[in-house]
């Protein structure tokens, strides 16, 4: 078409027409006069604007996807370290409860003991031949060599080298270790030796019991006890050791008594490193209270208390009455 002043003067007034209506129609609201052809140019048009729409919807959303694609990335990986950063605040808040609960026993024994303690926490174990772990206190906090260790358990074993914020404990299953021990009830004492790795486990011997005097009597079932050093170092008295499992040998000098000890030392966290030794050696006090044993069972084939045993009454002793009988009305 070309673009001639006739043509000019025909779109104008095609636009000031097509004013003109919108104005009228928006004006007259739904009792506009033009709502007929508001209708039919929704009839007539309405299916061409939806197949048009349905062409250009894919088109618009794969653009749209391409040009938003790295921003949604940020997005997802910004989430992504949110839901880190929160997976991590629960695992350290799980963590220091049962840190928390670790230590507040761990109080509670040295308070029955009368043990000054540093507490410290196990940061790595030894790979060599020794049974050593490492813990995160040193010199620094009046840490030294030959220092008892312990857990809310019982004992873990004694310090052998100190740096300035570490140092290195030989725990009690190593076989180069030698503890003096105490029998409970019989005050017997003797050596508790480490058996290696190879005791260790659940519920594993990890120990080894000998008493000074080899004729001396022991039952599975006792519990031991530090009898303490000289100067109380390395090992300050009335850390709880462990329980005996079995004995080996009937009698005499071949007699020995394998201990599983109180500690879990596959799982050591929370310790403590006596700094001071009690005052007064607590003896026992320091054991948890023994176990109750377990009721006999009676057989069910147990006369009772008012027959023998072939199941007939007891009989009568000589020489009493029985009793009259009673008269009753009519007799």
């Amino acid at each position: 078409m070309k673009d001639t002043r006739r043509t000019r003067v025909v779109l104008g007034a095609l636009l000031v027409a097509a004013l003109a209506m919108i104005t009228v129609d928006y004006r007259g609201g739904a009792q506009s006069p033009l709502r007929g052809l508001r209708g039919l140019g929704a009839t007539v048009f309405g299916p061409v604007e939806r197949a048009s729409a349905a062409v250009v919807r894919p088109v618009g959303n794969t653009f749209d996807a391409v040009t938003d694609a790295p921003g949604e990335r940020r997005r997802a990986d910004r989430l992504e370290r949110e839901n880190q950063r929160l997976r991590e605040q629960l695992r350290a808040g799980r963590l220091d409860q049962d840190r928390s609960a670790q230590l507040q026993r761990l109080l509670g024994t040295a308070g029955m003991g009368g043990y000054k303690i540093r507490a410290a926490q196990v940061i790595s174990a030894g790979q060599g031949f020794e049974d050593t772990v490492t813990i995160d206190v040193g010199s620094r906090n009046g840490v030294r060599a030959d220092m008892t260790v312990m857990s809310a358990a019982g004992l873990v074993g004694r310090v052998t080298r100190v740096g300035p914020a570490t140092a290195t404990v030989l725990l009690a299953t190593d076989q180069t270790s030698s503890v003096g021990s105490r029998l409970e009830d019989s005050k017997e004492i003797g050596i508790v030796q480490g058996r290696g790795r190879r005791g260790l486990g659940n519920g594993g011997t990890a120990l080894r019991f000998q008493l000074l005097d080899a004729a001396a009597p022991i039952r599975v079932g006792q519990r031991l006890v530090t009898l303490g050093s000289q100067a109380e170092r390395p090992y300050v008295p009335g850390v709880p050791i462990g329980v005996i499992e079995r004995i080996d040998g009937a009698s005499g000098l071949t007699r020995t008594a394998y201990v599983r000890p109180f500690v879990r030392f596959t799982s050591l966290d929370v310790v403590a490193v006596v700094v001071a030794p009690p005052k007064i050696d607590p003896r026992d006090a320091v054991l948890p209270p023994a176990p109750k044993p377990a009721p006999t069972p009676t057989p069910s084939g147990s006369p009772s208390p008012g027959a023998s045993k072939s199941g007939a009454p007891k009989a009568r002793p000589s020489g009493t009455r029985r009793p009259s009988k009673t008269p009753t009305p009519g007799d």
